[in-house]
């Protein structure tokens, strides 16, 4: 397949443009969707392309908008539904807990509800604490959700068209720090399986598990072991739901340590389930060590220095690396 060098909101772009033109039953739903730099530059145009039936702006009501998003794919619909902010699609819960979530159980298999939630979360700016949550440990909690974060260009498109195909609903989260990175991404559809995980660089002596946004500064810090003689191996996650813990498992039985570095509170979140797993599969009972680099369990600051201190870096991954790795 040929493939371009394309930015992330460009490979997410045509990924909903490609399968609107594959089945008449894809329709998106959104804030903003229809405006001049339509969200990232991800659905620009699209109404003009499609129509407005199917490319459909909604006011600022996201309760309203979820729950028209259900309807429409209790009626067959594919839906892709946009919120622009992750915090603000909380207004959702009661569609997305007690409806979406439930609906194929409830069912007893014989309906389903293909919804893709677009959530886009960022970090930094002065975006402060109701502009900057990531809750990916949450919809991962709830039975009946996927829980998509991919991390680069060629993910996004295969993962998206993914998503969008299955008969589950999903929560598919975007950074807003990945919108303008490049890859090479094919020109013509494709799917990548969910449930998978990627290794982005081969290593012997830390297992660096990164999640979401945690990948862009792990690929760093590995850059900076490798100067320090220690070889790290750093693994996309991809999928918290379903979660890859084979991929985690083979490459920590090899180097005998992991951090898991994950964009979200300290407490009850991701990074504690996957160490949970590990040792739990640890049937050998290998001398492993683990850590964990996350959010403090705190709001987000506004101030620049403060935000400095809340979100991690390439350097205190490899602080935390070095005291491990002796």
């Amino acid at each position: 397949m040929k493939s371009r060098f394309i930015t992330y909101s460009e490979s997410i772009r045509e990924a909903t443009q490609q399968a609107l033109k594959i089945s008449k039953d894809v329709m998106v739903m959104g804030q903003l969707i229809n405006g001049k730099h339509g969200v990232f530059g991800t659905t620009t145009n699209l109404h003009k392309e499609f129509g407005k039936n199917r490319v459909r702006e909604f006011p600022v009501s996201e309760s309203l908008m979820t729950s028209a998003a259900l309807g429409a794919a209790i009626d067959g619909r594919r839906v892709i539904l946009v919120h622009i902010r992750l915090d603000f699609m909380l207004y959702s819960m009661d569609a997305i807990v007690n409806w979406l979530s439930l609906w194929r159980f409830k069912s007893f298999g014989k309906s389903s509800v293909p919804v893709v939630i677009r959530a886009i979360v960022g970090k930094g700016w002065g975006n402060g604490p109701q502009h900057s949550k990531s809750l990916h440990s949450w919809f991962a909690n709830l039975p009946g959700f996927q829980v998509v974060l991919p991390t680069n260009a060629f993910d996004a498109k295969g993962m998206l068209i993914e998503s969008i195909f299955s008969n589950d609903p999903t929560i598919f989260i975007e950074h807003r720090s990945f919108f303008n990175l490049k890859d090479y991404v094919p020109a013509e559809p494709y799917r990548i399986c969910l449930g998978k995980c990627k290794v982005l660089t081969k290593g012997k002596d830390i297992s660096i598990v990164a999640i979401g946004y945690g990948v862009l500064p792990s690929m760093q810090a590995a850059k900076i072991l490798e100067k320090k003689d220690i070889s790290a191996e750093v693994i996309d996650v991809r999928s918290l739901y379903p979660l890859d813990i084979k991929t985690i498992l083979k490459s920590v039985r090899k180097t005998k340590n992991i951090i898991v570095v994950d964009p979200g509170w300290k407490s009850f979140g991701a990074s504690s389930e996957i160490i949970s797993l590990i040792m739990e599969n640890n049937a050998n009972k290998q001398n492993i060590k683990y850590a964990k680099l996350t959010y403090p369990d705190s709001h987000t600051p506004m101030s620049e220095n403060l935000e400095k201190k809340y979100f991690f870096d390439a350097m205190k991954i490899v602080s935390k690396v070095r005291n491990m790795v002796k």
